[in-house]
């Protein structure tokens, strides 16, 4: 369910603003190689389907990174701006992008078989391996 307000914010280096409407306050951590690579730890995220808005665009250097997906980041400052699905409308921001983000909630983990055993969260989260992942993916097309 999509939240109705719509959430906004920037890169460090404010070159690239974002606007979107979230699916929900809920917050995911992947822990796959990429995104460990990408970020030095788990990449942090909301989902936010098509509603994404940026301004900046010529700022905005695109990587991609799988046959899948692409990252977004800010050419300037390096900021991480999202992870998107090749071929569909879906976003994946980082949460902390956004103002206003105290009451979000820690509700999952994906690719968790790949999470370095030194650490560990004290919430309890829906934690799903990339196996499943990707068959919850192929079962929603």
């Amino acid at each position: 369910m999509k939240t109705e307000e719509k959430y906004h914010g920037s890169c460090l280096c404010g070159s690239v603003s974002v606007s979107a409407h979230i699916k929900s306050k809920s917050v995911d951590a992947c822990h796959c190689g990429t995104c460990q690579k990408w970020g030095g730890g788990p990449f942090f995220a909301v989902e936010c389907g098509d509603e994404v808005n940026f301004e900046g665009e010529q700022n905005i250097s695109i990587f991609d990174s799988s046959e899948w997906a692409e990252r977004g980041f800010c050419k300037n400052c390096g900021t991480h701006l999202f992870y998107r699905l090749k071929g569909e409308e879906y976003y994946a921001v980082p949460f902390a992008l956004f103002e206003g983000h105290d009451d979000w909630e820690f509700s999952g983990q994906i690719f968790i078989e790949q999470k370095p055993k030194f650490y560990s969260f004290s919430e309890q989260t829906k934690n799903l391996t990339g196996e499943e992942v990707f068959a919850q993916h192929a079962a929603s097309k």
